[in-house]
């Protein structure tokens, strides 16, 4: 090489190492935390989604899979007349279910009158309550039963009349009604034992050396009970460093629950975990334990409700499973809707559930 030319190129090269970085830019550029060099020149926009919650994600999702069972859905309701007969409104829960029907009908335009039986239990004032509702000009009927037969009998008028009934929630005895020469037009539900077996399957997990167990049931014969009994139970007995001490059924009485887990206790002094089958037994439930002075059971029920909320949140319960009211009733009048319109589905609609603990009850502050 010409001894000149090396002299040039490494003149070149010294140089380079005392340029700054933005000397280095195109004329376009300019160098990061610096104005760009045009004073017209804009960046294009950006469109920053903000991440959803853990329940508004589960809320999304819960849409997403109740659509697609219902695909294609009606989505005016405008001029129907829908009416529903719930279990009680001595529950929160059916409180808390009919102020979300009513406000899914605002929503889809419907009509509707929403109705129950006196108690829990009073499976004759819930069908003579439905025979009352079979005088009237409804365009479907949604219902709820108390146990899987009671209310038979109107349902088979509502078929006679030609208006259709869709069964939510507490299942209908589908066999029983066939042989009396009734039917079903539509079903949306929820898999009750899964609601057992999440729960026992937490309460498993948050006792490492295993414990006895104890099953608060509802009403004898009632679907949800019998349902998520059998799915606790099942799981529980998976696993044989869980014995089941009692199963004792409270018929969604407080004060049943309350002196049922008292009795419980006496009797089996080491018990180290309550599911009782809704939260109105697991609340009293807790208050019996608070009074004995025991803080080392977990307690778990069913739905959610507000009060079951305030007890997880202050540790008195470990957990209750839910669905959101506000979809599953939506869901119910889009299935009623498809059935006035002609359309059928092959089987049940199913909503998805989820499970509310000490660990995850600040996702769901808005949940409803």
């Amino acid at each position: 090489m010409d001894r000149s030319l090396s002299i040039v190129l490494v003149i070149v090269m010294a140089l380079g190492l005392f340029m700054t970085p933005t000397a280095l830019l195109s004329d376009n550029e300019a160098a990061i935390g610096e104005e760009p060099l045009s004073a017209t020149t804009e960046p294009d926009e950006v469109t920053v989604e903000t991440p959803m919650s853990p329940s508004e994600a589960l809320i999304a999702e819960t849409k997403r899979s109740l659509m697609e069972q219902l695909d294609p859905v009606p989505l005016d309701g405008s001029g129907k007349k829908i009416g529903v007969l719930i279990i009680s409104l001595t529950n929160p829960f059916w409180v808390n279910l009919k102020e979300r029907y009513e406000e899914a009908a605002a929503e889809l335009g419907i009509e509707v009158e929403v109705l129950s039986g006196t108690t829990e239990g009073d499976t004759t004032s819930q069908l003579e309550t439905l025979m009352t509702m079979a005088t009237k000009d409804y365009d479907a009927i949604i219902l709820s039963p108390i146990e899987g037969t009671n209310l038979i009998p109107g349902i088979i008028q509502l078929n006679q009349l030609g208006i259709p009934v869709i069964n939510l929630g507490p299942g209908v005895d589908e066999a029983a009604l066939e042989e009396a020469g009734g039917h079903l037009d539509g079903k949306i539900t929820v898999q009750f034992a899964e609601q057992g077996e999440m729960i026992a399957n937490d309460m498993m997990s948050r006792l490492p050396d295993g414990g006895e167990v104890a099953i608060l049931q509802g009403l004898v014969g009632a679907g949800q009970s019998e349902g998520r009994s059998a799915g606790a139970k099942a799981a529980f007995e998976a696993d044989e460093r869980f014995p089941i001490v009692a199963i004792q059924p409270c018929d969604w009485d407080a004060t049943k629950a309350y002196d049922a887990t008292k009795d419980i206790l006496l009797a089996s002094p080491n018990l180290k975990g309550i599911f009782a089958v809704n939260d109105v037994m697991a609340l009293a439930a807790s208050e019996a334990l608070l009074a004995e002075g025991r803080d080392d059971v977990l307690v778990y029920g069913v739905d959610f409700t507000n009060d079951a909320k305030a007890a997880i949140q202050e540790g008195r319960m470990t957990g209750s499973v839910t669905y959101s009211g506000a979809i599953y009733t939506h869901a119910a009048f889009l299935l009623a809707l498809k059935t006035i319109d002609g359309q059928t589905l092959d089987g049940p609609v199913y909503c998805p559930l989820t499970l509310v603990t000490v660990d995850n009850i600040d996702d769901y502050a808005e949940w409803k």
